[in-house]
């Protein structure tokens, strides 16, 4: 078992850090923010342009053909400059339901669209503000038309399509919707971190496509989740890791009773107690990615305890990272609200921290059942 990345890997990782750093993306994100533009179009125009949509998508449908260890690296970089792009929501999610439950004619129509950027994907799965389970899903499909109401949908305003969960009459059903039919109603909701807009979607009788099989659609989300759980893993790894740079850095540069804030007995634990959760955030999600790249049946619980170690990791860094700057910590000028805005929109993100301590428990059952 091998839980390190290839060098090939690791270039990518470092090319991507590079561009990012030329970007200025950090900057973006809070020019984003401070505007309420929901996203950066122009930076995600370049992440096109450098074929990252398409990292997964074969090669046959104009993609790279790499796998999911790239896409972790990627996610790792996007999580340390909190990068202001529908990636996740086009990529870890819209993509990869598509690659892996669409017909071979819809993969056609839509993956190398993907890849060229003139589709952006997004999927719409909550309706109220609790977890959505199989039960309580109300947005209707018939005689393949979506009837409904989704909130929280991330990137909906630039997404021109979306996968919905709907409930058909005898199951759960993945719908495909083209957002320039008539009949669909966006509007933005506020959320704490407004570099990564979120939406309310209204449908009403839209005529949709089915991804994957009729009446299985939860178990297909599911699967699906338990996938993406590892792509934010990494992301929120990459801003736990910033978060404690950033504050290594200030320790070092700030004085304070004519020493460095970093020599007091206090801010050298609050910078351990930073790098023992990123260590065991980044060990819990290397293991992730491996049960992800190999197809696993390890992999629910392994998503599982990644995500809830990296959730972790990234609100306490993040929030530490503030306690360290003192009272220059809470002011607007500083950028250590950004990360801990993000490290709050991430641990709801396919359900709470709750919710996902409650799938590893049943995980655990299971394996021990059989």
């Amino acid at each position: 078992m091998n839980l390190d990345f290839s060098d090939d890997q690791k270039y990518l990782q470092e090319e991507a850090r590079k561009f990012f750093d030329k970007e200025n993306t950090l900057k973006s994100s809070r020019n984003i923010l401070e505007n309420k533009l929901h996203t950066d179009e122009c930076l995600w125009k370049k992440v096109v342009d450098l074929g990252w949509t398409g990292i997964t998508i074969a090669e046959e449908y104009d993609g790279l053909g790499l796998g999911h260890l790239e896409l972790c690296v990627l996610a790792e970089e996007m999580g340390r400059v909190l990068a202001p792009i529908p990636f996740s929501s086009s990529v870890y999610l819209f993509t990869e339901a598509i690659n892996k439950f669409a017909s071979d004619e819809i993969k056609k129509d839509i993956l190398p669209k993907l890849v060229s950027g003139e589709i952006v994907g997004t999927i719409a799965v909550t309706e109220e503000l609790h977890a959505p389970t199989s039960k309580n899903i109300t947005t209707t499909v018939k005689n393949n038309i979506v009837s409904g109401t989704k909130i929280a949908v991330p990137d909906a305003k630039i997404a021109t399509h979306s996968i919905v969960v709907a409930k058909s009459d005898n199951g759960i059903d993945l719908r495909l919707i083209d957002h320039s039919l008539d009949g669909i109603c966006i509007n933005h909701t506020n959320s704490v971190d407004e570099s990564r807009g979120h939406f309310s979607m209204s449908i009403e009788n839209v005529p949709t496509l089915l991804i994957g099989e009729e009446d299985n659609g939860w178990e297909c989300y599911e699967r699906l989740v338990d996938q993406a759980a590892v792509l934010f893993s990494f992301e929120q790894l990459g801003g736990a890791q910033a978060s404690m740079e950033m504050s290594l850095s200030y320790a070092k540069e700030r004085y304070a009773f004519g020493r460095q804030i970093g020599s007091f007995q206090a801010i050298k634990h609050k910078l351990a107690d930073m790098y023992i959760s990123i260590t065991l955030a980044k060990s819990n999600s290397y293991y992730a990615a491996w049960a992800l790249s190999t197809e696993s049946p390890d992999l629910p619980i392994a998503s599982a305890t990644a995500r809830v170690s990296s959730t972790k990791a990234f609100q306490f860094c993040s929030k530490e990272n503030i306690q360290t700057h003192g009272g220059n910590g809470f002011t607007w000028e500083y950028d250590c609200h950004l990360f801990y805005r993000r490290s709050k929109l991430l641990s709801v993100n396919l359900g709470s921290i709750s919710n996902w301590k409650n799938r590893l428990v049943t995980g655990l059952e299971k394996s021990n059942v059989s």
